[in-house]
């Protein structure tokens, strides 16, 4: 029969245990970098390690995030002119939710691979290649006539080989170039690319049709140029790190396993499976507000002022698109800084900070929702506070995922956790925000009230699968400080993986505790 701790550790949920060592395990041999993750001069060190120096290491983070930010500028860029495509593909609501879609399944299918073959190639050359396959397919789409939507379907589909090579590895270099906090806010910088890049593509979608006479075809030739520019800078600029070098405390490098046990591994790591279903959630709301916000406010504004249908519609994409920018800053901003401030008093403060970021947005994005046939003002006001809300999770999530797995197997987890979440999360929400939408404006007259109730009421699972999400991480909690805990003294080479830190028991030390295999004081 399992006892309590078999499921969890003892730590106090709220509050830091008295003694963490004790409760747990003792604490490790000194980082490079302070636990409580302020910098220290010592970071120099840190970098004398990987052999690339800190300016060198920044520079390296600058340019992955220049990339992340076109990644997502091109996936919305479809959003921003999604108004458009529907009128010149004259297809409808469910038919605009499978370009997402379609999408989505190309990189979550592919994600697994890329996870692969990022544990043991040289990663830098697997992204130079992904890029540019990236760029020529979306330069490419951007060819396709009004009549040929299905072939408009598979170039989105093929855009997902680029994101998957690029989204499942990227994170991983930066947990080779730092460690502790300094880790954290280097990834902060890596994800502001997501909402700040999801701005930009609305803004750049609509804008670039606008100016070509809405033509939605140029709004499809901004990026591919940049990411040439970015496959460049990879190529001079970008050194890959050894793995896991930053964090091994032994002359004996960690090697790689074979990839079944790596997934076995993770899926029996409590706190990565439990954080993945609350990114799934995540995912799912995101996705669904990514294509079909700026749609809804625009469907809004036709109720409220009267709107004529050939009037422009990408006047909301612009707004939706500069509220994303600034709500995606604030909230992964806050968010990193209160889970740090918080962490001092509380180990579990990472879960914590992304359930009480997601069971907040959902009440936000409901009002959002029924507010939008009397005052557009006050939606606007409401999907500010969601979004910023729903922002705060996006680098704590990346964080949590890289220090509950060792080094050797952190881009199979990012793979994993990218299929999983989009399998179950915006892969289908964009597509059934969509028929659902269809399916509650069926044979009847198509007003502009009915077409805004349609997708008001489609859109308002988003807010219950949100408060989903809130548990999952809550669940997380339960687990996180055992397992990162685990991940770190197998990365620092104090245990091996095997022996792990169950069959260990507590003897005294120096007045303090430490931890030893059950076999060394058994005589």
């Amino acid at each position: 029969m399992m006892t309590p701790h078999d499921h969890a550790d003892t730590t106090p949920f709220l509050t830091q245990a008295d003694d963490v060592d004790e409760v747990n395990i003792a604490a490790p041999p000194p980082r490079v970098l302070g636990e409580d993750g302020d910098d220290d001069p010592d970071t120099r060190d840190v970098h004398s390690l990987t052999g690339i120096s800190y300016r060198r290491s920044v520079t390296i983070v600058g340019i992955l995030f220049y990339i992340n930010l076109l990644n997502y500028m091109d996936r919305f860029t479809v959003a921003g002119v999604l108004p458009d495509l529907e009128e010149a593909f004259h297809i409808k609501d469910g038919s605009s939710g499978l370009i997402q879609t379609v999408f989505i399944c190309s990189y979550m299918v592919l994600a697994p691979v890329f996870g692969y073959l990022g544990d043991r190639l040289n990663r830098k050359y697997i992204i130079c290649i992904g890029i540019s396959f990236w760029s020529v397919i979306t330069f490419c789409s951007s060819f396709i006539p009004n009549k040929h939507f299905h072939l408009f379907l598979l170039t989105r589909g093929l855009v997902g080989v680029g994101e998957a090579s690029y989204s499942t590895i990227a994170p991983t270099i930066i947990a080779d170039l730092f460690v502790a906090d300094q880790r954290t806010r280097m990834l902060s910088v890596f994800y502001f690319a997501i909402p700040v890049g999801c701005g930009l593509g609305y803004i750049a979608g609509s804008k670039v049709a606008i100016a070509a006479n809405r033509n939605w075809h140029w709004a499809l030739r901004v990026t591919p140029g940049l990411g040439l520019i970015a496959v460049l800078l990879l190529v001079f600029f970008v050194k890959e790190p050894p793995r896991g070098a930053v964090e091994r405390k032994s002359d004996q490098p960690l090697s790689a396993t074979p990839w079944l046990a790596d997934v076995k591994a993770l899926l029996k790591n409590r706190s990565f499976m439990l954080v993945t279903l609350g990114f799934t959630t995540v995912a799912f709301v995101t996705g669904a507000l990514a294509l079909w916000a700026p749609m809804f406010l625009w469907r809004a504004r036709k109720v409220l002022f009267k709107m004529e249908p050939h009037q422009d519609n990408n006047e909301d994409s612009l707004i939706f698109g500069l509220v994303t920018v600034v709500t995606g800053i604030l909230g992964v901003g806050a968010g990193v800084e209160i889970s740090k401030r918080y962490r001092k008093v509380n180990p579990r403060a990472d879960p914590i900070v992304c359930a009480c970021g997601m069971l907040f947005s959902a009440p936000f994005l409901y009002l959002s929702l029924v507010f939008a046939d009397t005052s557009l003002v006050a939606t606007y006001v409401f999907i500010f506070i969601g979004e910023t809300l729903l922002s705060l999770n996006w680098a704590i999530v990346a964080d949590m995922v890289l220090y509950v797995v060792i080094p050797t197997r952190r881009s199979t987890a990012e793979a994993l956790q990218i299929m999983v979440s989009h399998l179950l999360g915006d892969a289908g929400s964009p597509y059934l925000i969509g028929v659902i939408s269809d399916r509650i404006s069926k044979e009847q007259s198509e007003t502009s009230l009915l077409k805004l109730r349609s997708l008001e009421y489609a859109l308002m699972m988003c807010t219950f699968v949100g408060a989903l999400g809130g548990g999952f991480f809550l669940a997380s909690a339960l687990f996180i400080e055992k397992d990162r805990k685990q991940a770190e003294m197998v990365s620092e080479g104090i245990v091996s993986e095997v022996e792990g830190i169950e069959d260990r028991i507590v003897v005294p030390k120096r007045g303090g505790s430490t931890r030893v295999p059950v076999s060394s004081v058994l005589v």
